[in-house]
């Protein structure tokens, strides 16, 4: 069945979703990766298409940006679709000098301020942890495949733009143990552990607040193909 945010069916979307943040990335994907695809979503422009990865049945779909989209999508994914597994792969800004730009991540827990996960069911720790197996998955496929990984927590924020402009990520890094920043995982690890599913986060260093490193919006939107290609091959073993 529908809901108000997503006009697939039941059976349209596989057991194994990607979620980048941006639609045009998910359509990216579609396009260049799978084969015999469909669009089960368009409502929003949060596009959404299944096809096929290697004869394997795959879906890709756009989470948006922050907690509350991330939230609301991937909690429909687990409770309306039996989806089982959701891997994010998303774009990053680096917090210290060992993660440089197109760096690939494996997210290991997500710290985070956010008031999601207390306000969704009262769970009141600030760390979030991706799923175990999947994760052992991913690294196994990266390392079949010869694509290097780094490891580590990522600090999942609600605010992209800062009142305060001393260097915070500084704090991050040093006290929180966070290698980089993004938007999501925190909220996608809580919605898995709740509801019984599997979760992981693959991420792209995207720019820098240490070095003076940056990519464009193209880049973003076409160029990180190593997490796509992790990702892939791990949802074909799944």
């Amino acid at each position: 069945m529908a809901t108000p945010h997503n006009r697939a069916q039941k059976g349209d979307i596989a057991k194994t979703v990607l979620m980048p943040g941006d639609p045009l990335r998910a359509k990216f994907i579609a396009e260049n990766f799978l084969e015999n695809v469909v669009q089960f979503n368009d409502v929003r422009n949060m596009y959404g298409y299944t096809g096929e990865y290697d004869h394997a049945k795959v879906s890709v779909m756009g989470s948006g940006m922050g907690m509350p989209s991330i939230g609301i999508y991937s909690y429909e994914l687990y409770s309306v679709y039996d989806v089982e597994n959701i891997i994010r792969i998303g774009s990053a800004g680096s917090y210290c000098e060992k993660a440089k730009v197109f760096d690939v991540i494996l997210a290991d827990s997500a710290y985070s301020e956010s008031s999601y996960a207390r306000t969704q069911n009262g769970y009141d720790k600030d760390m979030t942890y991706p799923s175990e197996d999947l994760c052992k998955m991913i690294r196994e496929t990266a390392g079949r495949i010869g694509i290097p990984i780094l490891e580590g927590r990522v600090h999942s924020s609600d605010v992209f733009y800062r009142e305060d402009k001393t260097p915070y990520y500084q704090k991050l890094y040093e006290e929180k143990g966070c290698l980089c920043v993004e938007m999501e995982s925190f909220a996608l690890f809580h919605n898995a552990s709740v509801l019984g599913r599997q979760a992981a986060c693959l991420l792209t260093i995207s720019d820098s607040f240490v070095t003076p490193e940056v990519t464009t919006a193209q880049e973003r939107e076409k160029s990180f193909t190593d997490m796509m290609k992790i990702a892939l091959e791990t949802a074909v073993s799944l």
